[in-house]
């Protein structure tokens, strides 16, 4: 496969600069995507998926300290690496110390500039290929986005998939927990063993303690032989204990021991047989509200929360929702002789403006409902309103959002209609005329968002 080019987001209000570092890191082999001023390059973010920003301190509007303390809000691992003119011993302690990777005065020496480049992505694992080679996509093949919350997610994802760090992945039902599971085992060095997946809240609490750690023959009525549980299943490979949250007390004590010493005991059986597993887990339960309440042990919670991975749930991702559907009516219409095609714009619209309490579930649940009953290629309006069972929430309106929320708002729906400015107002209930302004207003090109600059990255 071809090696994608590590991606700079260079941002400064002093277009000469900008021109020139373009060329300096051309030329080392990097691509440079630009941005003239803070609010511009939060833009940029949503669709460019930067690998390291380097962006000047002193800016008219929201300066570069400001633009780092919003990119912190949604992605802790992007490197972010300031240049000044006006550089102080104060102003890089400040720097540093709120977690800004480097801070270079200008005029500054262009290796040095590449070494602390290279430095910031070697070190956060940004651009370059740690648990999966370059280019292969196959470990996230199923999650289906284009969200800027999603994609932050998984280079998080793909980063702690490296290492034997037990993982604990917190998210509402539907929103996908299991599927981002499966995603770290396959970026995993564990990746050729097995992925073992147990729902803790699923299996009755009599029965759960040997399903995990098997049994002995005749440890108890019905036991007529040997039985080994699911942690020897995944052996060398990846346990997934989903819904963490409704595990007994009782059990999770002895899910502990065997985290601590790294052997079971089989029920009934005065032998432990060694096991090697990496640990995920999920929960949809607030587990340091269960702590306070004396539901969930403490000594477990840290030995399961070393990483958390916060999943967003499905309105908070609503770009996701038109590829979603699509890919749920894509997949149906092939595993069915019936053909369906699409749908209506206006039954698209109401797709995205969904509360969707149930997440990505309730999704798909929607879309094989609708495909049922569609009698024509394409899913109309009314058809999806039948299957909501809900008026169709509204988006936030502009006089209520302040200015960065705004900001993210125009993004949103820029990204959910690809770029068509018509729509969008149509959306936000804005006219044409006006929405542009406030396009303007943000430094924000509709043409990033059309569909050949969006599979671009």
């Amino acid at each position: 496969m071809n090696e994608t080019p590590t991606k700079i987001l260079l941002v400064d209000d002093e277009i000469d600069v900008l021109r020139l570092l373009s060329i300096r890191l051309n030329a080392s082999g990097y691509e440079v995507v630009t941005a003239e001023s803070g609010e511009q390059a939060l833009a940029q973010l949503s669709v460019s998926r930067p690998n390291l920003v380097i962006t000047d301190l002193r800016m008219d509007g929201m300066d570069g300290m400001a633009l780092f303390d919003a990119i912190q809000q949604s992605n802790t691992t992007l490197p972010v690496i300031l240049l000044t003119a006006h550089g102080s011993i104060p102003d890089a302690i400040d720097a540093t110390n709120r977690g800004v990777f480097s801070f270079l005065t200008k005029p500054w020496d262009s290796q040095t500039l590449l070494d602390h480049i290279q430095k910031a992505l070697s070190l956060t694992g940004n651009g370059i290929p740690a648990p999966t080679e370059v280019g292969d996509e196959d470990w996230r093949q199923g999650i289906i986005t284009r969200s800027s919350l999603m994609e932050d997610l998984l280079v998080q994802a793909n980063m702690v998939a490296a290492s034997e760090t037990s993982v604990l992945i917190h998210g509402d039902s539907g929103t996908g927990k299991e599927l981002l599971a499966q995603a770290i085992h396959r970026a995993s060095p564990r990746r050729n063993q097995p992925f073992v997946p147990v729902n803790c809240g699923a299996i009755p609490e009599t029965l759960l303690e040997s399903e995990l750690f098997g049994h002995a023959k005749g440890a108890f009525t019905g036991a007529t032989r040997d039985y080994e549980g699911l942690f020897q299943a995944a052996h060398q490979g990846t346990l997934f204990l989903d819904e963490i949250g409704d595990m007994p007390l009782a059990l999770q004590v002895k899910l502990l021991r065997v985290l601590q010493e790294k052997a079971i005991r089989p029920v009934g059986s005065t032998k432990t047989i060694p096991v090697d597993v990496r640990m995920i887990s999920a929960t949809h339960r607030d587990l340091e509200y269960e702590l306070e309440q004396a539901n969930f042990r403490e000594d477990l919670y840290y030995r399961l929360n070393v990483v958390t991975l916060e999943l967003p749930n499905l309105a908070a991702r609503r770009e996701d929702i038109p590829l979603l559907a699509t890919h749920f009516l894509t997949r149906l219409s092939s595993d069915n002789s019936k053909q369906v095609t699409g749908f209506a714009p206006e039954a698209m619209e109401f797709l995205v403006r969904a509360s969707w309490p149930g997440n990505v579930r309730q999704l798909l649940n929607v879309v094989e409902q609708t495909f049922a009953l569609t009698t024509t290629p394409i899913i109309s309006a009314m058809l999806v309103r039948k299957a909501l069972r809900e008026k169709p929430g509204e988006l936030l309106t502009f006089a209520d959002a302040k200015r960065r929320f705004e900001q993210e708002y125009l993004v949103q729906l820029l990204q959910i209609t690809n770029g068509n400015v018509s729509r969008a107002a149509r959306m936000a209930k804005r006219n044409r005329t006006e929405f542009y302004k406030l396009l303007h207003r943000h430094q924000i090109d509709p043409g990033l968002f059309k569909p050949s600059r969006v599979s671009d990255n």
